[in-house]
């Protein structure tokens, strides 16, 4: 949403509404498989965190990519946003809904996580982009899409992880994938891991030399 020229609108106003665009392109381009849309809304050092991927933006669409083309859905639904605007750096803040539908043991499941993203931007040459996202995870739940149905759950595993994205987590081992926990635990609604990433967004906006100290790559 391009406002520059309007006498009528703030710098501080178009940068937000900018931002904004990025966010919600975010999650419509990934959702529906548009790809060469998808990367346009990052930097070229663009780095994500999630919590079955941590490394490069450009890998993140690779792997995204394949997911899709191997049947992986996931859905991204947004809420409000908040955004803090430094000269050409933001943060900024989105409310936001992960639901993931998987087969959980012959049974198909949903599985849903309410948190936020909470991204590091910037603004290169004129154009907003993300420099680094890192999802905030507050409290998930996991559910039958048929209501008669059941699935009993590994307690044993499901206790691994942590209070925000416990089920979520769950579902994505039981389909093969590596997800953070232990010394990579990812933020949750309190807690070191999400002061320490507050402390991240305060230092960008005040000139840090980089977006923080991401969660670093798991090792397969």
């Amino acid at each position: 949403m391009k406002m520059h020229g309007d006498p009528l609108v703030s710098d501080y106003s178009r940068d937000v509404l900018e931002i904004r665009q990025v966010v919600e392109n975010w999650a419509v381009w990934r959702d529906s498989g548009a790809w060469e849309k998808f990367a346009s809304v990052w930097h070229d050092d663009g780095y994500m965190s999630a919590t079955w991927f941590q490394g490069s933006a450009r890998d993140f669409i690779d792997a995204s990519r394949q997911g899709f083309a191997n049947g992986v859905r996931v859905s991204h639904f947004l809420g409000g946003t908040a955004v803090e605007v430094t000269g050409t750096r933001a943060v900024s803040q989105t409310k936001m809904t992960i639901t993931q539908r998987v087969d959980l043991e012959g049974v198909e499941v949903d599985v849903v996580c309410t948190g936020r993203f909470y991204d590091f931007m910037e603004r290169r040459n004129g154009v907003w982009a993300i420099v680094r996202r890192q999802p905030i995870y507050e409290q998930d739940r996991l559910q039958a899409v048929d209501p008669s149905a059941s699935v009993e759950l590994d307690q044993t595993l499901l206790a691994k992880f942590p209070v925000g994205y416990r089920y979520l987590a769950y579902v994505q081992t039981a389909n093969g994938m590596q997800v953070a926990q232990g010394e990579a635990e990812l933020p949750g609604l309190v807690g070191a891991a999400v002061e320490r990433l507050y402390d991240e967004g305060r230092a960008w906006l005040s000139g840090s030399i980089s977006a923080g100290v991401p969660v670093a790559p798991q090792s397969m």
